[in-house]
């Protein structure tokens, strides 16, 4: 079966702090929040700690190479998903 192993979500609006609360209740809903959520853009730094508290992986700022996220991605499937 094929399922999804990451959600990368950029967020370049400032609503971050209602986006990223509310994909992690919709994969609580469906059962998937065993899924790493990760995301970047215009998000700063005071407001990652609270993110990651609720189960948001790594935060990207503008001008990370992506070569850096897809390390990252990466790692972390390699890790928890089996």
């Amino acid at each position: 079966q094929e399922d999804v192993d990451a959600i990368g979500v950029s967020i370049l609006s400032g609503a971050h702090n209602t986006v990223f609360p509310k994909i992690i209740q919709l994969m609580k809903e469906k059962g998937i929040d065993d899924v790493l959520l990760t995301g970047g853009g215009i998000i700063p730094e005071q407001d990652i700690a609270s993110l990651q508290a609720l189960g948001v992986g790594q935060i990207f700022h503008p001008g990370t190479p992506t070569h850096e996220i897809a390390e990252y991605i990466k790692n972390w499937v390699a890790t928890h998903r089996r």
